[in-house]
């Protein structure tokens, strides 16, 4: 029987059922921190020794989990890197069916140019990018730039849905005005143009600017005492959505923004699927699984799928970028999330 299986290319069940089917979600991602200083200096150097164009597209250096067999991935679904342009560089245009996004912790400089629409990145904006968008990347100043760029290229991947198409030789001629034509159009709180059509494939809003971001979380701590409007006091959270839909301003990638009073730690919890963390100012302890680690400005962490974590910000409070593959848990019907233990501020417990 067994040699029948094999000659036609057969698996019985019942000698599998404990890897197809175990108790609970068994991730290969591992916890993992990255230090931005560190992250920092590996992409100047690259960006003295790689040039950036055709064929090699971008000088992105992507996070590749240590549990993932050295593929270049931060998650089994969420990709992750680090991307540097020197002054005066060009990243060629080019167009692909991934998700993508840009995150800036420091610096400007640099136009991200989607559909012909130049959009300016400065420290704190957030630039997603649905699939299938003609992009670029020009720095037009006299100093380097790095950011984080997010995709879910692990997921396509997996899919075989993946689709990509190199665009123009030469750089794009654009025009950098103040405020893009998205912003212009889309980027003004509670209104929307009434019949304008989005320029390009996704949510027409190009950039979600720090101002908008840090304004909503310090209001948002400004109702501690009213538990209807923040669950945990101390902790407020902020999500980016599609101005036309309301919903994740990607549709495989769940992006929010995380802010922490001094010495507040949040409860403890797991969620079915994965997420990357960033902090964009302030420092924190945060424990993953059974990994603990100390994180500050610019440094990047992974919480796998299922995989207890919790946050204790420093007495400076913490701000964390987090981007994860939400919607996709969502869609499928696999969303979970378990509660273990409750914040220094709220008692919260029990699963959803």
């Amino acid at each position: 029987m067994y040699a029948a299986f094999d000659r036609e290319h057969l698996v019985p069940l019942w000698t599998e059922v404990g890897d197809l089917m175990p108790s609970e979600p068994r991730s290969r991602v591992l916890p993992h921190r990255w230090r931005w200083a560190d992250l920092l200096a590996v992409a100047r150097t690259a960006g003295s020794l790689v040039p950036v164009g055709r064929g090699g597209e971008r000088r992105a250096i992507a996070l590749a989990n240590p549990g993932l067999d050295g593929r270049p991935f931060a998650t089994a679904t969420l990709w992750a890197a680090i991307q540097y342009l020197n002054p005066g560089e060009n990243a060629p245009q080019h167009r692909h069916s991934q998700n993508a996004f840009r995150f800036v912790v420091e610096g400007e400089g640099v136009w991200t140019v989607v559909g012909g629409d130049a959009v300016s990145m400065t420290a704190g904006d957030f630039l997603p990018q649905a699939g299938w968008n003609w992009h670029s990347h020009i720095n037009t100043s006299s100093g380097e730039m790095a950011w984080i760029d997010g995709l879910d290229i692990p997921l396509q991947l997996a899919l075989e849905a993946t689709f990509f198409e190199p665009g123009l030789e030469e750089p794009e001629a654009v025009d950098t005005p103040e405020r893009s034509r998205s912003e212009r159009l889309w980027g003004h709180p509670g209104l929307r143009p009434a019949e304008a059509l989005p320029s390009s494939h996704g949510p027409p809003l190009l950039v979600y600017r720090w101002e908008h971001t840090d304004r909503a979380l310090d209001d948002q701590l400004a109702f501690d005492d009213d538990r209807s409007v923040t669950a945990e006091r101390g902790h407020a959270v902020v999500r980016y959505v599609d101005p036309v839909t309301g919903g994740d301003v990607l549709p495989t990638m769940r992006v929010e923004f995380h802010r922490f009073r001094p010495d507040i730690s949040s409860a403890t919890r797991r969620d079915v699927g994965s997420s990357v963390f960033q902090v964009f100012s302030g420092a924190a302890t945060v424990e993953v699984g059974d990994q603990s680690w100390v994180v500050d400005r610019g440094d990047l962490f992974v919480v796998p799928s299922w995989r207890p974590w919790c946050v204790t910000a420093s007495d400076r409070g913490v701000d964390l970028f987090e981007f994860g593959d939400a919607p996709v848990m969502e869609r499928l019907g696999l969303a979970r999330t378990r509660i273990e233990g409750p914040a220094t501020s709220s008692a919260a417990g029990g699963e959803r």
